[in-house]
């Protein structure tokens, strides 16, 4: 029987709502068609935007979207998505799949996706061919209240007001599709882009993102930070809030990645075990952050992460289409529960992505529409939004998997906020429950007000549009509490929720 030890008097940090963001790019049918439908569609819509997405997107309480890339963003031009629709210029995606982007969906539709949901923005910048005035006058565009040729096009283009632009990327993986640079080279390129992202008003600062390391490339990690460190004026400090980081769970290699729904016992624990491999990577990045900045100033951003599996069959394999398992619920079990013991340095994260694409909460097909496993795991972890990360131990949890592929049984996190303590547990074995007792440092009676669990009869489970239900959160209550000790029964291959006063 494994057991976990909770003190409940020790926090440890803050959990930003923000480790539960999403990702959007221009890239198969993740915008056009699953977020934006236009005015004129007959699929029900607020100023374009899908009624039935922006809905689902709310309930689970997004609390930030990335856009509009992703390898698009450093081909982007936002003068292209602004003015009348019918005026603006058309291109073809070259990254995704080679179709043609007529910009529709640009600044504006953005900054009123983001008004509907109700989340943060945060908006990627053009370094790899892009200029410095370009990415300047955006931040203009977007974001001054005063008198200038950026404000007033903008008034012009139908929009008086100003936005807030909570967070700027300053480039996106510079280190490939932005425009395949050295770490050094990047580094002095974000000195010199940074400076004129604008701080037009003080009450709403813009947090500025450096483009940081593809895995476990502590070389870029390194290399970026010592440049834009060095002969920095003590003036400059806040000169970088975040410094990103991309990781994708790829269980086999990029040329045959492996289904996302056919899959063996071997393949399943491959895959939890790299999920699981987000924990070294962070250790390993942030120890490098340490050294130059020991006080953790700068936040991690793990903007980009979640499943990468071969495309559905029959789809455009640049559209990267694929379903989503109890397979995919563990693998965001894991990440975000790895997230919320790490919140003292990673502030923020996009899961790739929102809909349509790779590990997507959402899957669409015209008018219907489904929620993803993964889905219901962030509706299962979004308590932990804004609580106070708790100190919690494992004990003689073990392991489980197969002689090649090792994996803990059990992953867990623990916050409280507003008096209640969320637990959430991952059990990751195949074929074994797990018995554990969560016990409370403070004696005191304790009371589960509310408990939920994603799991399936069988792992290779996923929902369809003829069959939307069949991975879902469904009460959870193989539990008995009993004074400051509570005992769970955790279902084989399954995330648990259990939330207590």
């Amino acid at each position: 029987m494994a057991k976990l030890v909770i003190n409940e008097n020790k926090k440890l940090g803050t959990i930003a709502p923000e480790i539960q963001g999403h990702f959007s790019e221009h890239l198969g049918r993740c915008i056009y068609e699953g977020l934006y439908v236009g005015e004129n569609s007959d699929i029900p819509n607020v100023n374009g935007m899908r009624t039935d997405v922006v809905e689902a997107l709310k309930e689970i309480r997004v609390p930030l979207l990335r856009w509009p890339g992703g390898c698009f963003a450093d081909e982007y031009h936002w003068r292209d998505g602004i003015g009348e629709k019918s005026g603006r210029k058309k291109m073809v995606n070259t990254h995704w799949g080679g179709v043609t982007e007529d910009n529709s969906f640009g600044t504006h539709e953005f900054m009123e996706l983001c008004r509907q949901i109700g989340c943060k923005t945060y908006v990627n910048g053009n370094v790899g061919s892009g200029t410095v005035q370009e990415m300047s006058e955006w931040v203009e565009y977007m974001t001054f209240a005063g008198v200038s040729p950026m404000a007033e096009l903008r008034k012009a283009n139908g929009h008086e007001e100003p936005w807030d632009v909570d967070y700027f990327g300053v480039g996106n993986e510079n280190w490939g599709c932005g425009g395949n640079m050295t770490p050094e080279h990047y580094g002095n390129e974000y000195r010199r882009y940074q400076t004129y992202v604008r701080q037009y008003d003080e009450k709403r600062p813009v947090k500025k993102i450096a483009c940081g390391a593809n895995s476990n490339d502590y070389h870029w990690t390194e290399g970026v930070l010592r440049t834009c460190f060095d002969h920095t004026p003590a003036h400059m400090h806040g000169f970088m809030d975040l410094l990103s980081l991309h990781y994708y769970t790829v269980p086999g290699p990029w040329e045959k990645k492996g289904s996302a729904t056919d899959y063996t016992d071997e393949e399943w624990y491959l895959t939890l075990k790299k999920a699981y491999f987000m924990e070294k990577l962070l250790k390993g990045h942030m120890a490098i952050m340490d050294q130059y900045d020991p006080e953790k100033k700068i936040g991690l951003s793990v903007d980009e992460w979640g499943t990468w599996f071969d495309v559905e069959p029959g789809t455009n394999p640049g559209f990267l289409y694929q379903q989503a398992t109890v397979r995919d619920a563990l693998v965001a079990g894991i990440t975000l529960n790895i997230f919320n013991k790490h919140c003292d340095r990673v502030k923020l994260a996009c899961i790739a992505q929102m809909v349509n694409v790779l590990q997507a909460v959402i899957l669409t097909d015209g008018e219907k529409m489904v929620k993803t496993p993964t889905w219901h795991v962030f509706n299962l972890f979004k308590h932990h939004q804004g609580a106070e990360l708790l100190m919690s131990a494992l004990d003689d949890e073990g392991e489980t998997g197969t002689e090649e592929n090792r994996v803990p049984m059990v992953t867990e996190s623990v916050s409280e906020k507003d008096g209640v303590i969320t637990i959430t547990v991952n059990n990751l074995s195949l074929d074994r429950d797990q018995e554990l007792t969560v016990e409370f440092t403070e004696d005191a009676d304790r009371s589960v007000v509310e408990a939920a669990v994603v799991t399936a009869g069988d792992v290779h489970d996923h929902n369809t549009f003829d069959q939307p239900d069949t991975v879902k959160a469904v009460p959870f209550t193989a539990y008995q509490a009993k004074g400051r000790t509570i005992t769970l029964t955790l279902p084989k291959a399954s995330v648990v929720m259990i939330r207590v006063e």
